[in-house]
């Protein structure tokens, strides 16, 4: 028994345009199968586009939560301007947890040499000649001076001329050292009087003029010098030192304004005679700054 007209029914596949619908007249229209392939695929494309625009919401609304979660983790509304290596879970320690905590400090000020040049009390460092001359000879620029003689009284005024006695015994200088150097014909010596105080030096500097000097000191290869005739004479002072130059000629020739030697070589110990008092003090305040 058969249902319907015509023959055995064929499988109708709405994709293939030869498949024939069943249930359908064969004596009507034919399907615009061309038409119905078309609506299907217009169909296909629209529900990939929305699977794809879904997708992108989905990144989008991802990204979002990420990006709150971020802000939240700086504890404020507004983002940090800058980055962290931890993640947003991560929790610091606090100063409590065992961190080492520290006392503000400075640094003292550096000790100040002169100050410890500048009165006894401070100023108590081995003293004679030999520590503030050391040596055989000693370098000023390229120039070299050999040293002569050396001496140290506390009798200040048996080692000085002229007014300089009386300068000396009044501001009560406890001792004198004396050195020589020599050059080429041209000999020096420097006197360095030590007092108690700063005040004491100074106002024996101050006082001296150029009719008192420290005597000279011949010796140790260094002919007599400066014990008559014109010789070049300087006065300073640093701390609790006074020290003063007697310079000139070995030969006894008298100094003139022309010898630009004696007076170089009597500028030169009394700025080698500077640095050393500086020494001294600044020997004394390094190893105060280290008890």
């Amino acid at each position: 028994m058969s249902y319907g007209q015509g023959g055995p029914q064929s499988q109708w596949d709405p994709w293939k345009p030869q498949s024939q619908q069943p249930w359908r007249d064969s004596s009507g229209p034919t399907p615009d199968w061309a038409a119905l392939a078309d609506a299907s695929e217009t169909r296909n494309k629209r529900r990939r586009v929305l699977f794809i625009g879904g997708g992108v919401v989905a990144t989008l609304a991802i990204g979002t939560a990420v990006a709150m979660a971020v802000v939240s983790a700086n504890g404020d509304d507004n983002a940090s301007g800058t980055p962290s290596n931890l993640p947003a879970s991560a929790t610091l320690p606090s100063e409590s947890a065992g961190s080492p905590s520290f006392a503000p400090t400075s640094a003292p000020p550096p000790l100040d040499p002169q100050e410890f040049i500048s009165s006894v009390q401070k100023d108590t460092a081995p003293l004679s000649a030999e520590t503030l001359f050391p040596g055989t000879q000693l370098t000023m620029g390229e120039t070299v001076y050999k040293k002569g003689a050396t001496a140290d009284t506390k009798q200040c005024a048996s080692v000085a001329k002229g007014t300089l006695v009386n300068v000396l015994t009044k501001n009560n200088c406890t001792r004198l050292l004396r050195v020589t150097y020599s050059k080429d014909g041209v000999a020096v010596t420097v006197g360095v009087a030590v007092f108690n105080t700063e005040a004491q030096a100074g106002k024996a500097k101050s006082e001296a003029d150029k009719k008192g000097f420290v005597s000279s000191l011949a010796g140790a290869g260094v002919k007599t010098f400066c014990n008559s005739g014109v010789c070049r004479t300087t006065a300073n002072s640093y701390g609790r030192y006074a020290y003063f130059t007697t310079t000139g000629f070995t030969s006894g020739k008298d100094v003139t304004t022309k010898d630009t030697k004696v007076f170089r070589t009597g500028d030169d110990l009394a700025e080698f005679t500077f640095r050393q008092i500086r020494r001294r003090g600044e020997a004394e305040a390094s190893a105060a700054a280290n008890q």
